[in-house]
Parts: C-alpha cells; structure tokens; sequence
C-alpha cells in the first residue's frame, strides 16, 4: 500500500498546478495548493475546497514560507507571453527569488523538489529537435527574457542546491501544453485559435504560420510529472516533457476551423520579437528512464478543450 504523502503544490490553482492538484488527491495524498491568483483561478480547484486532504493557501512565493511536506512541486509562474510581460520584474523575482525560498524550505525539511521548468530555456533553438543538452539561443535582454532567463536561473539554483546541499531535486523542461482549464485569455496559441473560433471571428496567424510547434495534453504531461518525482533518486534531469509532433501553426488554425465548425477565416501579423520559428522536443530521456511518452493525438485533445471552452466562453 503506497504512503499518503504531504505535498505543497506552488502555483496549484493553475491550468498544470490544478490537474496536478486534482490526480494527486485521487492518489489519496495530503495537497497544500499555494497560489497568489495572478493567473490561477479558484475555480480551478472549487471541487476540491471541501476536500478533507485539500488545503488552500494564498501565497507569493517571492516571499518564504514555513510549512512540513514530503514533495514540492515548484509550478508558480505565469507562463504565457502576455501574462509574463505584463509584470516583467515580478516575472524574474517569481522563478528566482521564488526558486531560493523553495529549495531553502526543501533543504531545512528534506523535502524532494520539482521545479517546472520550460522550453523557453532554449530560446530560438538553432539545433531541432531539442535535446537536454542543447544550451540555447536566448536574448537576455529581449521582451521574453524575464521569463527564459529567469526559468535559466531557477535551474541554476536547482542544480548548486543539489550539488552544494544535496537537495533531491527533479527538473522538467515543459514545452507547449494544453487542456482544459487553460484560460480563455492567456494568449496562448490553441487558446486564442478555439476562442477566436467559436466567437467566428478571424483567426490571427503572426508571421507565415509555417513556424512549427509540438502540443502535449495535460494529462500525458501530469503522467510524466508524476513518474519523473517518483524516479529513483539518480534521475533528477533537466528532462523534456512534450509531445514530439510538429504540426505548423496555419495547420493548427485549420484543424480548430474544421473542429468547431467556425466561419472564421485566416488574418496574419508581424510575428513577435524574439518568437522560436521551432520548438519540438526530443524525449528519448524520458522515453528511457520512465518509459513515459505522450498517447493522446491532437484532434482527440483538442475535442475536450473545445468542450472545455465551448462551456465557459
């Protein structure tokens, strides 16, 4: 019989951080959920309130924090272009400061650390697909670099913590996920494509739409999270977690056009600065250490989101 574990959630009420929230209190642990409700929702997680093994927390963790668990899984910071902009400052305080006041807390209790790191790392990638020890291509001084470099940061910490203070950590590099859950206006590329479609309104492609991105349901990736945290402990990463395949950015548009039965035609725009051309992960790593890879196909991911979508829109 598995042991209930006490485990804080950072960034719980979160499109990932709820999911998570939700399979690990099915596998009967103990969930403290933190979260500052930048971009999280409370509806996210309102089934779970009256849980008895759910705990909610309102919390910045820019700020340190004194509770007992067993895990942390480190998932608090906005991830999507316009959120992170938003509040550039805030955005590189929340992964660095963020990232010391949690390894801080791990290390005085002997706490395993999760740190949800991204695909941002990598930049515009000059090498495809991307492998973990890709260094990157990243403008750090550019509109995104709070985030790909604040992410770079918390895995340096990561990684000194678990060299200089053997704190037992695991590190995921996460690349374009989707869902249910997902907010309506997080800017994100199948967000903005289901909304725009089931409004009927033009569906806004920035540059050619020939740029190539590779999309992992939620729940393939909280499979992966949870095998990754389970791992022995000689595993610790940085891993890539995603879906390997690329479709193109106008393909995407149509599919979701063709999907929702929508009128909505294609317009196109200048293509942000500092904005990958591709992004695809290689997950051999993951493939042979956990024997983890994604199994939901897109068409049949994207049908729940657009139900998800088609009811809170």
């Amino acid at each position: 019989m598995a042991t209930r574990k006490r485990i804080l959630i950072t960034g719980g009420a979160g499109f990932i951080g709820s999911h998570l929230c939700r399979r690990l209190i099915k596998e009967k642990n103990d969930i403290i959920c933190l979260d500052n409700y930048f971009t999280g929702m409370k509806d996210n997680i309102s089934e779970l309130i009256k849980h008895p093994n759910f705990e909610l927390m309102r919390h910045d963790v820019t700020f340190p924090l004194y509770v007992e668990v067993d895990e942390i899984y480190n998932l608090a910071c906005p991830a999507s272009p316009i959120h992170y902009q938003y509040d550039p400052v805030q955005t590189t305080k929340t992964s660095v400061h963020g990232a010391i006041n949690m390894l801080g807390l791990a290390k005085r209790i002997g706490a395993k650390i999760f740190q949800a790191s991204t695909s941002e790392i990598y930049g515009d990638p000059t090498v495809h697909p991307q492998t973990e020890n890709y260094t990157g291509n990243v403008n750090p001084i550019g509109p995104r670099a709070c985030y790909d470099e604040g992410k770079r940061c918390a895995e340096t910490l990561f990684f000194d913590y678990y060299r200089q203070h053997h704190v037992n950590i695991r590190v995921a590099r996460i690349f374009n996920t989707y869902g249910p859950r997902m907010r309506l206006d997080d800017g994100r590329v199948i967000s903005n494509f289901i909304v725009q479609a089931l409004r009927s309104e033009p569906i806004t492609i920035y540059g050619t739409g020939t740029q190539t991105r590779s999309f992992c349901f939620i729940d393939d990736l909280i499979d992966a999270f949870i095998s990754l945290m389970g791992a022995s402990d000689d595993i610790v990463g940085p891993m890539n977690l995603g879906n390997p395949e690329e479709f193109t950015i106008k393909q995407l548009a149509e599919i979701i056009i063709e999907m929702t039965g929508s009128s909505s035609e294609l317009v196109y725009s200048d293509i942000p600065e500092d904005d990958p051309l591709q992004r695809c992960p290689d997950i051999h790593l993951a493939n042979s250490t956990l024997n983890w890879s994604p199994t939901t196909k897109l068409r049949e991911g994207l049908k729940k989101t657009i139900a998800y979508f088609s009811n809170n829109i």
